[in-house]
């Protein structure tokens, strides 16, 4: 199995320095990843390091809890679209979900799609699957799905449980085929991430990309 074009090479701590993000598109090109993830601060730099390559530049809306204003999310993502973002992972109101404020979720994804898809970018929205009840990420499946969405994202990597085999499993069953799944938070291996594949994702968010794909374990956690 060809990992690599699954892998979203991902770099997202709050320490993050430019030597860092010039390594990591360094290694996106060397191993031809999918996409860089990286803070919105460094998308900029990111799409310079990788002009005339095919790795696509990725960052994080709301990140990591996903609690700000609809108004606070759309600025973000029009920067980020700005300065050159071609996919845009988007945290959902998790506070909104645990209340069971549908309404809630469902206004804000109406109002950040239509600003994403009028400039073609890729929108994946992140919904933290290792909190959420199975009805929950039902309802999740249920309600992004028909958005509109390009990918459902398990995981920021920053809550205590990430991807899980079971929670793409059920994302697959609950999502139109045309929708993809991203599952990120705590891959480390080659095989954890064979069987998420497996299981119905189709990108996989990793720090330890290079690690995975030479089929060595790695200790990062997201």
């Amino acid at each position: 199995m060809n990992l690599n074009k699954h892998i979203d090479h991902t770099v997202l701590k709050p320490t993050t320095l430019i030597a860092d993000v010039e390594k990591l598109c360094a290694e996106a090109k060397e191993y031809g990843f999918a996409a860089v993830c990286v803070p919105p601060p460094f998308v900029k730099i990111s799409k310079a390091l990788l002009l005339g390559s095919d790795v696509k530049v990725a960052t994080v809306i709301g990140f990591p809890f996903g609690y700000s204003a609809v108004e606070a999310k759309l600025a973000e993502i029009l920067l980020a679209m700005v300065d050159g973002a071609d996919e845009l992972d988007v945290v959902a109101n998790i506070v909104a979900i645990k209340n069971n404020d549908w309404q809630l979720i469902s206004n804000e994804i109406n109002h950040i799609m239509p600003v994403i898809k009028s400039k073609g970018k890729v929108i994946k929205v992140i919904i933290e699957s290792g909190v959420l009840t199975e009805d929950e990420l039902i309802k999740c499946c249920h309600l992004f799905g028909p958005a509109g969405i390009d990918y459902l994202k398990t995981s920021t990597g920053y809550a205590e449980k990430g991807a899980t085999i079971e929670a793409v499993k059920t994302m697959r069953e609950n999502l139109p085929k045309n929708v993809q799944i991203k599952a990120s938070g705590g891959i480390r291996t080659y095989e954890f991430a064979k069987e998420l594949i497996e299981a119905g994702a189709t990108r996989l968010g990793c720090s330890a990309s290079v690690a995975i794909v030479n089929g060595q374990a790695a200790e990062t956690k997201y």
